[in-house]
């Protein structure tokens, strides 16, 4: 049995890059555990019965997606920590989200944006030392898609890899990655789906919407994205993706715990999702990552399956 910590910026990103990789390691075996470092404050929310969520100057949307994260890895079957939470003082994390860069919220004195790489390293490294991983995941240099708090819980890891000692290191390190291929292929399928697959009607029956009757709002209708339309520098050149998890049977404990993420995602079908912007995403049993350096970010080289091959 190996362990492995997947560190992540908020609750639902966790599910939304790597669910299909952590059921896959649960159902071989292995102890996964997440690490995640602020409880989305800023995230924008779904369901309209839920909506005063959004926004709330008490910051009751943070504790509210603090639930949903821990339905979620219960579905996952994964242990959830996050980072400096302090349950004897009822701190439920020590860093807030920063929101999108220029934003009030990045001006915030905790917004984990601007934390101390060194201060938020070492509640990282402390993680590291207590867990002893095997196998430590987080975003590339980019976050993923270049939000702030993606690319601080980069910096953060590599921060607390540096401050451990040799004897402390995991055995293998992991950058979430795309393969362009994918991209392509997903953007397709979606080009071509069942327009059932993206129907919303069920999912959006299960939520609270703040009305029934004739008084109830109507569905979200989910767009395709356009053919031209950029991929976030996460997704990259096949060659440069070292590892797949390829498991369509760990994609329905994703969708469970997509569901769980209810104020954030959409889940239209077992096939496809989307965020609050309503851009259709497929749903696939496949993830991918490059392995690291834990010293250096450099690429290692090796190639294999799942992130233990």
């Amino acid at each position: 049995m190996a362990r492995l910590l997947f560190v992540h910026a908020h609750p639902d990103d966790e599910t939304l890059t790597c669910g299909v990789t952590m059921a896959h390691h649960v159902a071989r075996g292995d102890e996964v555990h997440v690490l995640t470092c602020t409880l989305g404050e800023e995230g924008e929310v779904v369901p309209p019965g839920l909506a005063h969520l959004e926004g709330d100057p008490a910051d009751g949307l943070g504790p509210y997606r603090h639930g949903e994260l821990s339905r979620a890895l219960r579905a996952l079957g994964v242990t959830g920590h996050v980072l400096g939470a302090d349950p004897a003082a009822g701190r439920l994390s020590r860093y807030r989200d920063s929101g999108m860069a220029g934003s009030p919220a990045a001006r915030r004195p905790e917004a984990f944006a601007a934390a101390r790489p060194d201060d938020a390293g070492a509640l990282v490294a402390a993680v590291l030392r207590e867990l002893r991983p095997d196998v430590v995941v987080t975003y590339d240099e980019h976050g993923g898609y270049r939000h702030p708090d993606h690319i601080q819980t980069h910096r953060v890891t590599r921060r607390a890899l540096q401050l451990l000692g040799d004897e402390d290191l995991p055995a293998r390190t992991y950058e979430i990655l795309t393969p362009v291929g994918w991209a392509r292929e997903d953007r397709a399928w979606l080009c071509n789906a069942d327009p059932d697959l993206l129907d919303t009607a069920v999912w959006w029956r299960e939520q609270d919407l703040g009305a029934s009757g004739a008084d109830a709002p109507a569905p979200p209708r989910l767009v395709l994205p356009a053919a031209d339309d950029p991929f976030p520098p996460s997704v990259v050149d096949d060659d440069l993706v070292t590892h797949v998890v390829h498991d369509d049977e760990a994609r329905s404990a994703k969708n469970a715990a997509l569901r769980a993420h209810a104020t954030q995602v959409i889940v239209a079908s077992e096939d496809v999702h989307a965020l609050s912007n309503l851009v259709a995403v497929r749903t696939t049993g496949r993830e991918g990552f490059r392995q690291v350096d834990p010293r250096t970010w450099e690429p290692t080289g090796r190639r294999g399956s799942d992130l233990l091959d």
